[in-house]
């Protein structure tokens, strides 16, 4: 019989073991794919409901691995558009045992709070970001691997997906249930949807209810090499801007993000910044205009 001394190694050791094949699930996620993204209503409770189109698109992506650390994974994405043209995608960073969580709310603003220890032991955070680094949505979950699966699942709310806030406002909360599983060809990205009704002092109200299906399918990292090129070029401006955002998340409580300033979403203002190749000081300033409570960016930088 192990002695409790040697029973504690090995719990260590098998914890390391599960650790690294958590990593390596996660960095299966980079490379140069070929997706494909499919949704469709499935369910509303009102029988006089509607059901919107189905959605399907195709898309040629970079996943770029820009940290690669022991307890933290942050992978870039970048759109190949017509084999000419990269715009920065979303991005998706990956914690271990990450305390540190934000949720949306409503009307564009996000909770911070803190998890206990004991509730994301062996756990891994993914915090999703938009295209301009604000923030998405995030949750804390642990990696499965059995019987030859290797899966991350997880359910958030999130602001209304980039295919539909322009176009809808029937519902402003989508509780996103998401499921990555890698796959002998490359990962899926699997979403059980719920479109949702919130209002202050109310009990959410389901509008429909969705299935999504994000395929990605490996191919050559040669046909992915514009945006390797791209992002040697563009790393520094959105290291910077990374620095900013992250002042802005060392906090407790709310924050509240206006949706335009000088009539323009927060992205193309970085896109502004990012064509001048503006340093922290200023993009930490374009960030605190879109701030609308107290609490603001620390400006400091080149």
């Amino acid at each position: 019989m192990l002695s409790m001394a040697l029973m504690g190694v090995f719990t260590v050791l098998k914890a390391q073991e599960k650790k690294e094949l958590d990593r390596q699930a996660i960095m299966d996620m980079c490379g140069c794919y070929e997706i494909t993204f499919k949704y469709t209503e499935t369910f509303a409770p009102e029988i006089d409901y509607e059901k919107k189109l189905d959605y399907t698109a195709k898309a040629l992506e970079l996943a770029l691995p820009i940290i690669d650390e022991e307890n933290k994974i942050s992978i870039q994405h970048l759109l190949v558009i017509h084999d000419t043209t990269i715009i920065k995608h979303w991005r998706q960073d990956w914690l271990y045992e990450n305390q540190e969580v934000f949720h949306y709310d409503k009307d564009n603003n996000w909770t911070f709070s803190k998890l206990p220890a004991d509730a994301v032991k062996g756990q891994w955070t993914q915090k999703v970001y938009q295209v301009d680094d604000s923030p998405r949505y995030s949750g804390s979950a642990t990696w499965v691997h059995y019987d030859g699966k290797h899966y991350w699942e997880n359910t958030s709310d999130s602001p209304l997906p980039r295919r539909e806030y322009s176009k809808r406002s029937d519902y402003n909360v989508m509780k996103r249930g998401n499921r990555q599983e890698i796959t002998s060809y490359g990962w899926v990205h699997e979403q059980d949807n719920d479109k949702i009704i919130r209002k202050e002092g109310a009990e959410d109200v389901l509008l429909a209810q969705e299935k999504g299906m994000n395929i990605y399918t490996k191919i050559a990292d040669e046909k992915c090499k514009i945006a390797q090129e791209w992002w040697a070029k563009h790393k520094d401006f959105w290291a910077n801007a990374r620095a900013s955002w992250d002042k802005v998340y060392k906090r407790e409580g709310d924050l509240t993000l206006l949706k335009s300033v000088d009539k323009k979403p927060l992205f193309m203002h970085f896109y502004e910044l990012e064509k001048a190749n503006a340093k922290k000081k200023e993009i930490s300033k374009t960030i605190e205009k879109f701030i609308t409570e107290k609490a603001s960016v620390n400006a400091e930088g080149k």
